[in-house]
């Protein structure tokens, strides 16, 4: 505003040069009894209005109460004249008279405020009141005070009315601002907008009759969307413009939940998509959206608690079917990863796990069958390339077998202690014993030769077996007859693996001419034959992995070297086993599943694995012979395989 503090200031230091009126000042300023004048004491200085002056009176003249004021106060802290500093005292000088006229006027002009008299009566109203008070005395603070609070109350009704659209009052009040001291930037930007107020005026309007009449979106180029996003590139910040948006968004987001708990959730998607496109970001929608969230979350939850449900109860389909609902409606729901491993298990391994023990308890005779493990699914290369060191042409053509069916194969070879209890069960006699001879290992000698008066309770050289030790001398036929009372007695399926499922247990993950790679062996991994291992009699091996030494000449205890990567103990070394195909010359026309290729009445079925007196181009994983059904040999036994 002009400056009227500094011609305060000019008056008040006018013609006070001099010690006398030096002299006068400190003496009225600090001994006011000695000219018998009382001190005017300054008013106390508050406001409401965005400009701090004396407290705002209630002003009803005017129809809406001043907005909150944005603009920081000037410092019109009241003064203190009993710590004015001598230094003060004379640039202040003695303040100046107050007649009779202009007690009078800032009477007059105090009531008028107070009673919200600012533009009326035309010669009663607070700002000609204070203005006729500054005519008489320009210095007087009281009343350039006054008309900074008047001028801070118009600034903000100019701005509530824009906002409210009251252009009328807008207009009004903008006038009156401009005639009592202003800033003039203030005055320019009020007029700015009061302008832009004037010219989307009718946008306002024609958006508001849209609204009410339903066109709130329709037709594309006359709605009140369109009208509204008008005012707002006229005036970015335009309350019923933006008040109109908010209601056009209140029905989408309505719509939304409405859809939502109608466990509508594409519907529900839908409709806050529209919303977003109203007002990007809003809080509505924020707090729409995350309230959605809520019950699709709480919906799906519900629906995976029904899968997980249908998956106990053994219905894998209906539980696949909840799993996928819950997934439609919160693809990121907490558990959907860990039921889909579950459901995938149940599909593939009977809901157990990869890697998972298992041991079946007879359902009609006390004991247990043979310890199985879960071997998990997969795929492999079988059969050797033909520059493989020992490759035979039986081994030809390599494939790709997957391993798409869950099953369990048994973690050692059958014991004699295990195939004991089914001899004894079922008075079985074996093929060696019913055929009188099996091979046996003679050390005397050192050749594998048919010996009569052997059984499975004998070990490699014909002496009683200890428990512990792989069954040998059994034929495939024994094999059958065991796996055919195990399924009896547990009510499971076990069976012989195929050839395909031994290969792929052999291999655990390797494509290496052996499992544990191309070379040799470092370190005992297997009962094998080895240069440094001896026969009682000190023999040994012509054909040996060099530097090689297990500690055994002839079948180990089971688990007496560790387990492979699935778990399994001796599947390559300790005894070659059963399995369930018959003997083809090569992989030509093979399946290239996990299951067994057989033929009605096949003689000749597939013995896998290395043994205790292979030679190591027999322990390759590829490594395949051929066996009648009924032979007996001392380095020949089995394990169980188990559908899941």
């Amino acid at each position: 505003m002009p400056g009227t503090e500094i011609a305060r200031k000019q008056h008040a230091l006018g013609g006070a040069a001099g010690l006398a009126v030096l002299a006068l000042a400190l003496a009225y300023r600090f001994f006011p009894g000695l000219l018998h004048v009382e001190p005017q004491v300054p008013p106390q200085v508050a406001t409401t209005s965005p400009v701090q002056r004396a407290p705002t009176p209630n002003w009803v003249a005017v129809r809406a109460p001043p907005a909150a004021t944005t603009a920081p106060p000037p410092d019109t802290a009241p003064r203190d004249a009993a710590g004015t500093s001598l230094e003060d005292a004379v640039r202040m000088g003695p303040p100046a008279p107050t007649t009779k006229l202009i007690a009078a006027l800032l009477k007059r002009a105090r009531a008028a405020e107070q009673q919200g008299n600012v533009f009326e009566p035309k010669d009663g109203n607070a700002i000609a009141l204070y203005r006729q008070v500054l005519a008489e005395d320009p210095a007087n603070d009281e009343a350039a005070d006054g008309l900074d609070r008047i001028a801070g109350a118009l600034r903000d009704w100019t701005l509530a009315a824009i906002d409210r659209a009251d252009e009328a009052t807008a207009q009004r009040n903008l006038a009156a601002f401009g005639e009592i001291p202003h800033e003039d930037a203030e005055l320019k930007a009020l007029r700015e907008r009061v302008a832009t107020l004037h010219k989307i005026m009718p946008l306002l309007t024609h958006a508001a009759t849209l609204l009410k009449s339903g066109n709130a979106t329709a037709p594309p180029e006359d709605n009140a969307l369109v009208a509204y996003r008008k005012v707002l590139e006229l005036d970015p910040e335009n309350r019923l413009a933006d008040a109109g948006l908010a209601q056009i968004e209140r029905t989408y987001l309505d719509h939304a939940l409405g859809a939502a708990a109608q466990d509508d959730f594409a519907g529900a998607d839908a409709a806050l998509a529209q919303a977003a496109t109203i007002r990007p970001g809003s809080r509505e929608l924020l707090e729409t959206r995350a309230r959605i969230d809520g019950i699709r979350r709480q919906r799906a939850e519900s629906v995976l608690a029904q899968a997980r449900s249908a998956l106990d109860a053994g219905n894998a389909d209906l539980a696949e079917q909840l799993a996928r609902r819950a997934q439609t409606v919160s693809p990121d729901l907490n558990g959907l990863d860990d039921f889909a491993t579950r459901l995938r298990n149940a599909r593939l391994y009977a809901s157990f796990k990869p890697g998972q023990v298992i041991r079946d308890r007879y359902l009609d005779i006390a004991g247990e069958a043979p310890s199985i493990v879960v071997v998990p699914t997969g795929e492999f290369v079988m059969g050797s390339p033909a520059d493989e060191v020992g490759h035979a042409d039986s081994e030809e053509p390599q494939r790709r077998v997957r391993i798409d069916a869950g099953f369990a194969l048994g973690r050692t070879e059958v014991t004699v202690g295990e195939f004991g209890e089914f001899v004894r069960a079922e008075k079985y006699a074996t093929d060696a014993e019913k055929l009188g001879t099996s091979a046996t290992y003679d050390e005397a000698s050192g050749r594998i030769a048919d010996r009569r008066g052997i059984s499975w309770r004998d070990d490699y050289r014909g002496e009683r077996a200890a428990p512990t030790l792989p069954v040998v001398h059994v034929s495939w036929n024994d094999a059958h007859a065991y796996l055919q009372w195990l399924s009896q007695h547990t009510g499971k399926h076990y069976r012989l693996p195929s050839e395909a499922e031994f290969e792929y247990a052999v291999r655990a993950g390797s494509a290496a001419r052996y499992p544990w790679g191309d070379g040799n062996p470092e370190k005992a991994l297997g009962n094998f034959t080895g240069e440094g291992d001896r026969s009682p009699s000190k023999r040994s091996w012509s054909q040996a992995f060099p530097h090689y030494s297990d500690g055994f000449w002839g079948p180990a205890p089971v688990r007496s070297f560790p387990a492979n990567a699935f778990g399994l103990f001796d599947v390559d070394g300790n005894v070659s086993e059963w399995t369930e195909d018959c003997w083809h010359d090569n992989y030509v026309r093979a399946p290239r599943d996990s299951n067994a290729w057989v033929n009605p009445g096949c003689e000749r079925h597939v013995v896998r694995g290395g043994s205790w007196g292979s030679d190591p181009l027999q322990v390759r994983s590829a490594f395949r012979i051929a066996a009648p059904a009924e032979t007996r040999s001392a380095r020949v036994g089995f394990r169980v395989a188990r559908d899941l």
